[in-house]
């Protein structure tokens, strides 16, 4: 009996010391984070086969060998994150069945497209600030358990749609759920796209209706609300897309940014801002020329400006479409985002696409822009200095003041729309992190409002239309009054011939029954 008693405390005192050693061996083995570990060598984890957790973040591991967690067939989590691992080989985690949690982020990594076939068990993915220029939806398919995954930018998430929860979870523009994410844009998508749309058919109507002296001037004028009505025709789609895809826009993400529609939209976006940007140049150097050098005769008549608007259409089309010519150099242009605007700044864009749109935004549009400036103020001064005698060429010059007067606040206008963009594109030269909050009110709001208050700017105060205006009221009064005063003319007519009736023949009858007495007087 003394001697089984003994036999169970040596067992119990066995088993104690074993657990105390695993318990002691497992914490040495598990948690390596932050002690400035350089490398790795495959005997690393030989005596740490029951390991299940591993942390070896905050270390300046370069190089993960192959096979070098083969021995650790029983891991469920690892964490490599915030290290300086360059490349992960394929087989790193062959041989991990049982790994549910994997965590590469803040590594400068360089992903395989089949980087995670060997991980079909695999739950959690943590990728943050890990650039992947060559990601695809084939690189995430192999994972059918996976439930959590972490990317640098959203638009990752598209390439994992099968995964319930994606971060982050917009990128400004677009949500998990919608195509456009703040509800602000989704209800001023429709309101700018309506202003816009019906703002510039009414101008070009007016301006048909209301003949005008200077007719190349109003063709020039219809043809730039025909480009600024293209813009409330994009974000008139843009809403229509948004409805279309409303709470399920994550199963449709991918397809909807590589489709033709959402290609066709950016480029008639692209298409009505370069079109619009090159016709204010144009108008621009008009006005200048008719101010600065009022006694010169070098203004175009109406075939050549029919020419230059001919060209100015052209050359936008031409910038507009030739992302389409080659799309291993340009990428996917108009598909970087939701609204399909290359606006967008995006580092891992390709470098064709990256370069074009910088010579766009920072090349033509910046120095049409610097143009406008300059002649505005060359006009101003050149006003200032000029004294002229004859009082038949001050008023000419007096109309051109007027109108370079309403051309400052269409290009202050202009100014207001095109200096964030072009911050934005500076800022995205430095790789400034930019909020996709900023972009989404520069895409939807601000770069659209040009267009929608252009047909303020160019028709409805303008001193012409007003005085167009009054003389249609005018007109409208009179006509309103004549009529009122024929009618009146007609019931005092009328009243006085039914007056005059009634008269006769009350007086007739009057007579008539004097007649009849008399004649029974006589007759008794």
């Amino acid at each position: 009996m003394h001697g089984a008693k003994y036999y169970t405390a040596s067992m119990y005192k066995a088993v104690f010391r074993s657990v105390l050693i695993e318990l002691f061996v497992l914490f040495i083995c598990s948690d390596f984070e932050g002690n400035s570990i350089g490398s790795l060598s495959n005997s690393s984890f030989i005596t740490c086969d029951e390991l299940t957790v591993l942390f070896l973040r905050g270390n300046r591991i370069k190089l993960v060998k192959e096979n070098i967690f083969s021995s650790l067939r029983s891991l469920a989590e690892i964490d490599l994150s915030n290290n300086l691992i360059t490349e992960v080989p394929l087989s790193s985690f062959k041989e991990l069945k049982h790994l549910q949690k994997l965590n590469l982020s803040c590594n400068p990594l360089s992903l395989h497209t089949d980087q995670f076939e060997t991980l079909p068990h695999l739950q959690s993915l943590s990728l943050e600030k890990i650039e992947i220029p060559n990601i695809s939806t084939k690189m995430f398919q192999p994972m059918k358990n996976l439930s959590h995954i972490y990317f640098k930018k959203f638009r990752y998430c598209s390439y994992a749609p099968h995964v319930r929860v994606c971060t982050p979870l917009t990128d400004g523009i677009s949500s998990f759920e919608n195509l456009l994410a703040n509800t602000i844009l989704r209800v001023f998508v429709w309101v700018i796209a309506c202003i816009t749309c019906f703002g510039n058919i009414f101008v070009i109507g007016m301006r048909s209706f209301i003949q005008s002296e200077n007719k190349t001037h109003t063709m020039s004028i219809k043809i730039l609300c025909c480009a600024d009505c293209l813009m409330g025709v994009y974000l008139f789609f843009i809403g229509v897309f948004d409805v279309k895809y409303r709470g399920q826009y994550k199963k449709y993400a991918l397809i909807w940014m590589e489709s033709l529609q959402c290609r066709s939209l950016g480029f008639l976006a692209m298409l009505s801002t370069e079109v619009s940007v090159l016709l204010l140049t144009y108008l621009t150097l008009e006005k200048y020329l008719a101010i600065v050098f009022p006694f010169s005769n070098i203004r175009p008549g109406r075939r050549q400006t029919l020419m230059i608007l001919m060209t100015i259409w052209l050359i936008g089309f031409i910038i507009a479409v030739i992302p389409f010519w080659n799309e291993d150099f340009f990428g996917n242009y108009y598909g970087k985002n939701g609204v399909c605007f290359p606006l967008y700044p995006d580092q891992t864009e390709e470098s064709g696409g990256k370069g074009y749109s910088l010579g766009i935004f920072l090349g033509v549009n910046l120095v049409a822009f610097i143009i406008i400036v300059f002649s505005y103020v060359s006009m101003f001064c050149s006003i200032q200095k000029t004294a002229l005698q004859t009082s038949e060429i001050r008023s000419h010059i007096h109309m051109d003041v007027a109108v370079a007067n309403r051309f400052f606040f269409i290009v202050f206008s202009d100014a207001v729309c095109w200096i964030p963009v072009f911050l934005l594109k500076i800022l995205s030269l430095f790789r400034v992190e930019i909020p996709g909050t900023v972009t989404s009110w520069i895409v939807i709001f601000i770069l659209p409002i040009n267009s929608a208050l252009n047909p303020i700017l160019y028709t409805l105060t303008t001193s012409f239309f007003k005085e167009k205006l009054k003389q249609l009221l005018h007109r409208q009064r009179r006509r309103s009054i004549f009529r009122n005063e024929r009618k009146s003319i007609s019931t005092s007519l009328v009243w006085t011939e039914d007056s005059a009736v009634q008269h006769s023949t009350l007086k007739l009858g009057f007579l008539h029954k004097k007649s009849l007495e008399e004649t029974v007087i006589r007759t008794t």
